[in-house]
């Protein structure tokens, strides 16, 4: 299955289509967006050119990255964005005291076409302070779109850098899947933590509307239950499985499994240590081939791991290589990963080499059972072989940190610079419509982001610059850069007449993200005591 296009698309003579949830509407906002709105109009100001940022302060799960994502909704909202009769009269019920007609009126006729947003791109590697969209407009309007875009950037950048988090403890070679639906907050938490754990590293889900909406690929096998479910393979009725060529056909698999079931309780490389298995477990084994025999993988731990699920396995798949298939490999749910990986491996290797079969020692391990950033730590330090982990719960709750609290703060209105100032520094904002840059060196990872006044010269390759620390004067460094980027592109030129930035797919998002983690510098993004980065 194929990720799909974000970008743009026509539909019943709009722009794009509309968010992925039918929730994000103009009313998905706190009430005092309204009300402000009311009094702008009121005071004559609600078509104020205002600048807002969106950033936030401190990088979550203890470390230094963020990963930026939830562009792509935003952009959908602000393309859309459009209040209905029925919600304008909801409001007016809804503010304090009488709503004039004339406000009313105003309601009617606001969109997005004269705001201009502009934004780092949808996956890139962000860090505290520098803005991740920079939104221009009417005040009002750009007032109404605060809440909304909060809510479509906090978690799905909070996710999306907790499945990167977990990329990188994994390692590039393993598969990593989500499996998170039945624990995620709600239907919305749950397809939202499905994209950006995507989008963050993730290879796979196990959430098929998240797989129909966007095109990820979806894994799954069966469960407990349907193990259980079997008392014997006299329960079995269509035993008949056709050669994988389809040259010829099987009458009898179920004998054939127990016949390789046999040879394998019987093989002295494995000295005599597989007894009788259970053969309920066996008859579940022997189904599930029988219905999916180019996919099967087994779930192991639903008696006793060593002693029959992995013999039950290994006869089923000893079966179908047989017939010219190729089994998947097993899932470890339960119980020490690291020694039962270990031990089914050996048994995949003394198989290979007792009855000839190239490539069987290598048969795929995949480990569950509520794992986390610590537990894939963990075994990486005992030693394993497993490769391919399915992560929820931790995953998609985002366990270790409730919330990554971006904000939303005016910094210019009618081209006169704008702050916040508080006695906590780390909640003074910057003011003023900047540019931000990346710069690079040598080596090809990046050395610092800078910010600078909207007209200033922008930094050249090769021409020595002086970065300052926003708030610290004596934090500051000569930065020689052999790489500018320019980080805030245009996504939506409101009446500007610049070019639009089209919205990617979201596996070149996802790339793009994988790409962004191999430029930084290795201590920036390591797990334990990362260095800030400047």
């Amino acid at each position: 299955m194929e990720a799909k296009t974000n970008g743009p698309s026509v539909n019943a003579g709009r722009v794009m289509d509309g968010p992925t949830n039918p929730m994000v509407t103009p009313l998905l906002t706190d009430l005092y967006q309204f009300t402000m709105a009311y009094a702008y109009w009121k005071a004559g100001k609600h078509n104020d050119r205002a600048v807002f940022d969106l950033y936030f302060r401190k990088n979550p799960f203890g470390g230094e990255f963020t990963v930026f994502a939830g562009l792509e909704e935003c952009i959908k909202l602000i393309a859309n964005f459009k209040l209905t009769e029925e919600e304008i009269s909801f409001i007016c019920e809804t503010l304090p005291g009488s709503c004039e007609e004339g406000f009313v009126k105003y309601l009617r006729n606001i969109d997005c076409s004269d705001v201009e947003v502009y934004a780092i791109s949808e996956g890139t590697v962000v860090f505290p302070k520098v803005p991740l969209l920079r939104v221009e407009g009417p005040v009002a309007v750009v007032q109404l779109l605060e809440t909304p875009v909060l809510n479509l950037v906090n978690f799905a950048s909070l996710v999306a850098t907790n499945a990167a988090r977990h990329r990188l403890v994994a390692g590039k070679s393993k598969m990593l899947l989500e499996f998170g639906l039945r624990r995620a907050q709600g239907p919305d938490g749950a397809i939202s933590a499905s994209k950006y754990c995507y989008i963050g590293g993730f290879d796979a889900t196990s959430n098929v509307a998240a797989g129909r909406l966007f095109g990820i690929p979806l894994r799954g096998t069966h469960s407990h239950a349907f193990v259980s479910s079997f008392m014997s393979p006299d329960e079995i009725l269509e035993r008949s499985l056709h050669r994988s060529d389809g040259s010829s056909t099987c009458e009898d698999f179920v004998s054939l499994v127990q016949s390789w079931l046999s040879k394998i309780q019987w093989a002295k490389a494995l000295g005599n240590t597989v007894g009788e298995t259970n053969q309920s477990e066996l008859a579940a084994f022997t189904s599930y081939a029988l219905a999916f025999p180019n996919n099967f993988l087994a779930l192991v731990d639903t008696y006793d791991v060593m002693r029959s699920g992995v013999p039950n396995f290994c006869a089923v798949a000893l079966a179908l290589n047989d017939l010219g298939y190729k089994s998947v490999g097993i899932r470890l749910d339960s119980g020490d990963l690291a020694y039962l990986s270990g031990e089914a491996r050996k048994i995949f290797q003394i198989i290979e080499k007792e009855f000839g079969l190239p490539g069987f020692g290598k048969t795929s391990i995949t480990a569950s059972n509520d794992l986390n950033e610590e537990t894939l730590d963990a075994l990486n330090k005992q030693g394993h072989e497993v490769d391919c982990y399915g992560i929820g719960t931790y995953l998609v709750t985002c366990y270790a940190q409730a919330a990554l609290g971006c904000v939303f703060k005016l910094v210019e209105i009618n081209n006169q610079p704008r702050i916040k100032l508080s006695e906590d520094v780390s909640k003074v904002s910057i003011p003023c419509k900047k540019r931000c840059y990346r710069l690079y060196g040598r080596e090809g990872y990046s050395l610092v982001d800078i910010m600078t006044g909207e007209n200033e010269p922008c930094p050249k390759v090769g021409e020595r610059i002086l970065c300052r620390h926003p708030f610290n004067e004596s934090k500051r460094a000569y930065v020689v850069p052999q790489r500018v980027e320019e980080l805030l592109k245009c996504y939506w030129p409101g009446k500007s007449g610049k070019v639009r930035e089209e919205l990617p797919a979201l596996k070149d998002i996802r790339d793009h993200c994988i790409k962004q983690l191999e430029q930084m510098r290795p201590d920036h993004i390591r797990r334990l005591n990362p260095t800030p980065y400047k």
